[in-house]
């Protein structure tokens, strides 16, 4: 049947089209299968005792009691551990990381021995009962302190190799000092300055807090030999590459299977203790093992994200042309160093701190230091520490702006990158792919009535009895994410590709099995739709697998914003394949040369005859029912994407707040946010992922905060006190969009998940500080809470008591 195109089209629900999601229907009905939700014969439950102390030796463990609590197999600690060489594990920052505390501890909440039970109830038990007899030493929180000529030796394990990973470390609780950019161009540029600013600028620890805590069932098979681990993991290929390296079992008989993970964040792309704990017991024990984390240990021990110290200078011309940039960075990882960062980029892709901007010249130095605190540095719904180079560059930018008496806005316009610059290469080295910032920033401005805010605000400046301060946020950034490209970016040693095999059905259906895996992002759907744009088969019946390294090509997984800059590409360029292959199948059929057909959505057709023509259907049957002479039967193809740059999204973003004078709560009246992802596979997803990032954004820079007293006892690491907000306080969301498609991805893709998180919190700080600009203050750390707020009130004499 010769369909009208309107209705072919309408009926693929390919790329462009705002369809449902598909996971939707069984996550609401309650039928998603979560790691916790595995049960498995003859399992056992594992618990872990873990330091009340942020550092101490270790005395004594006693497991008399615990081994006497009916139920109770084992106790295990790093003794127990060492004849298999597995009290220590490497990092995938190059570091080692100890599996349980081995003779002293490093942070609170620290993994030092685990207990082996029948029952989930008797391992809480037995790990209540275990005794630990500790010897406290001297707590380091902040990172300043670390690096004192007097500061206590955190890693004693490393006293002898002042080598790192990363080059030489200076200072025993070092742990690497990277930099980038031209220093000296930097110098110069700030030595003819006409204007000068510099600040000091923190980023606090936060987490990123997913739905679902990390957790695992290690499974191990001593008759066949065969490890299979189902784990909360966005990148399982590279567990199974880990735990056979560190097992010593054949990768081929490890199977790792990320089922629905309830939400990354970048919190499960690395290798935490309980993993390994758990995997060893199952091969000791011969029987499954169980381990999930409750929500205090996920908040305590897993990895935290941000706690950067941060110095920016921008040099300028006096009208407002900036010149140089200078960044210096204090980086506190924790106590291990276990950021799951590229080998060559130690502080991850932080060198994109240049932003939107045309700067000539800059260089950054970062610092990793030690300190008495949980390890990580997670990328939290960024790619490799780029919301931290975004929140330092707006913030600078302002800072100039309030230096100046120029408008936020103008500034921006008068250093943006051109149109007509692109590709363009910063001074850090990175080829940005496309954009056009001057049309968002005019599109957003014209949107909310920029000079209407402006006006409002000075009527209410002028006002003594206003009740509210008014602040205009005012961010426009750009995010580098699709990492990466092999030839500069991998994790231990493998390059960060991405693959996708398609298998087309002789009835016309397929599968397309992949790399990556979903922790809410909606791939099966989206997936389905690259594929049925470039296939002419219907989303509908394409089925998309993650997450099974026994049946999913080698796939780095999920994280910086990865999905559509690599998966996609992968899965575009996979269809393709088969799409050329349809072609040559179509001209047998049609008894023409390949050159007289032409593509039509979900047909080839004969040039010039729309009612000669063969489906995709009749194409499928074919290639298992009569494939030409000289091609093999079936249609499939495994297609590995390895992108030869980086993608560049960008957002113009703007929020108005208004602070109340006698609470200092702050209410966000407004917010705006414009992104440029490339090509829009389904708006509706892409709404979502906005909404989404947007909230966390909002929690983490009005609320968000893991804290430490000097002890190193970590505060706020409940639901009670860690801000996560509902429904009640999320603001109300405007979105927009541009559209400036990637010259070098096949699709013009450029991903979107992670940018209205980087975009967001330096948006929010922007407006709170804005409300204070008057006052001559120019900067205001996070969190903005209502205490914080009302304190900055009265500092300045602004309160209404």
């Amino acid at each position: 049947m010769n369909a009208p195109l309107k209705d072919r089209e309408a009926a693929l629900m390919g790329m462009g089209d705002s369809r449902l999601r598909k996971e939707d229907a069984r996550f609401i009905q309650g039928k998603g299968n979560y790691v916790d939700d595995i049960k498995l014969p003859n399992m056992v439950y594992m618990d872990i005792v873990r330091s009340p102390l942020a550092h101490a030796r270790i005395k004594k463990i006693n497991k008399e009691e615990a081994l006497k609590i009916p139920g109770v197999i084992a106790v295990l600690t790093a003794e127990d551990l060492k004849p298999l060489k597995l009290h220590w594990m490497p990092t995938l920052a190059g570091d080692v990381a100890a599996v349980l505390a081995d003779e002293k501890v490093h942070f609170q909440m620290q993994e030092v021995a685990v207990v082996l039970a029948e029952t989930r109830y008797a391992a809480a038990d037995g790990k209540e009962a275990v005794q630990v007899e500790y010897e406290e030493l001297p707590v380091v929180i902040n990172p300043f302190d670390a690096l004192k000529d007097d500061a206590p030796i955190l890693r004693e394990d490393l006293v002898e190799k002042m080598e790192g990973a990363h080059g030489m470390r200076h200072h025993p609780n070092d742990i690497f000092t990277w930099q980038a950019g031209d220093a000296a161009a930097a110098d110069a540029a700030f030595a003819s300055a006409e204007v000068v600013v510099k600040e000091d600028l923190l980023y606090p620890r936060v987490h990123p807090c997913p739905l679902e805590t990390c957790g695992c069932v290690a499974s191990f098979d001593p008759i066949r030999g065969d490890l299979t681990t189902y784990i909360t993991s966005q990148a399982p290929h590279v567990v199974r590459t880990v735990v056979s390296m560190l097992s010593g079992i054949p990768e081929s008989k490890v199977r790792i299977i990320s089922p629905d993970i309830g939400g990354g964040f970048g919190n499960k792309v690395g290798i935490y203790p309980g993993y390994v704990c758990a995997i060893v017991s199952s091969i000791v024990l011969g029987r499954p093992v169980k381990w999930i984390e409750d929500r205090i240990e996920n908040l305590s021990s897993t990895a935290f994200a941000r706690d950067y110290h941060m110095t920016g200078e921008l040099a300028a011309t006096a009208d407002g042309k900036i010149q140089g940039l200078r960044v210096n960075v204090l980086a506190d990882h924790g106590a291990f160093d276990a950021c799951a960062d590229p080998t060559k980029f130690p502080a991850g892709l932080f060198h994109i701190c240049s932003g939107s901007y045309d700067i000539p010249a800059a260089h950054c130095t970062v610092r990793g230091v030690y300190t008495n605190k949980a390890p990580g540095g997670v990328a939290y719904r960024c790619s490799f520490r780029v919301t931290e180079a975004v929140y330092l560059i707006e913030r600078m930018v302002d800072v100039l702006a309030q230096k100046l008496n120029m408008d936020k806005s103008e500034i921006r316009k008068k250093n943006f990158i051109r149109k007509e610059q692109f590709p363009y290469k910063s001074a850090f080295g990175f080829e940005y792919d496309s954009g056009d910032y001057h049309t968002a920033l005019d599109q957003v401005l014209n949107a909310v009535d920029y000079k209407g805010l402006r006006a409002e605000q000075a009527a209410k400046r002028a006002d003594p009895n206003s009740k509210t301060l008014m602040g205009i946020g005012l961010v426009t950034f750009t995010e580098i994410v699709g990492a990466g490209p092999s030839k500069i970016c991998d994790i231990l040693g493998i390059g960060m590709f991405d693959s996708c095999e398609i298998r087309v059905d002789p009835t016309g259906s397929a599968i397309a099995r992949m790399g990556t895996i979903s922790q809410g992002q909606g791939h099966q759907t989206t997936y389905a739709q690259i594929i049925a744009t470039e296939l002419g088969i219907a989303s509908d019946v394409i089925k998309v697998e993650e997450g099974d390294t026994d049946t999913a090509p080698y796939g780095l997984g999920t994280y910086g914003s990865r999905s559509t800059p690599v998966a996609g590409a992968a899965i575009a360029m996979a269809a393709r394949k088969i799409h050329a292959k349809a072609k040559k199948i179509a001209a047998s059929l049609l008894e023409v040369s390949e050159n007289d057909l032409e593509w039509e959505v979900d047909r080839f057709k004969i040039r010039g005859n729309d009612d000669k023509f063969k489906t995709m259907k009749d194409i499928s049957w074919a290639a298992y029912h009569q494939p030409p002479d000289g091609l093999e039967p079936g249609l499939e193809a495994v297609h590995y994407y390895d992108p030869p740059n980086f993608t560049f999204p960008f957002g113009i973003y703007l929020a108005v707040v208004d602070i109340d004078r006698a609470t200092g709560e702050t209410k966000v009246r407004r917010f705006y946010a414009l992104d440029d992802c490339g090509t829009r596979i389904n708006p509706m997803i892409i709404e979502g992922q906005i909404h989404g990032g947007l909230t966390e954004g909002y929690a983490v820079a009005m609320g968000q905060l893991l804290s430490f007293d000097a002890q190193g006892n970590i505060q706020g690491n409940s639901l009670m006190d860690y801000f996560l907000p509902t429904a009640v306080e999320t603001p109300h969301w405007e979105t927009d969009f541009t559209v400036t498609p990637s010259p070098h991805h096949p699709i013009g893709a450029k991903g979107v998940a992670e940018s209205p998180h980087v975009g967001s919190i330096p948006t929010f700080t922007s407006a709170v500080v804005d409300a204070f600009a008057h006052t001559g203050v120019t900067h205001i750390d996070m969190p903005h809470t209502s205490y914080r707020i009302w304190k900055e009130l009265k500092k300045h004499g602004l309160n209404l008591n």
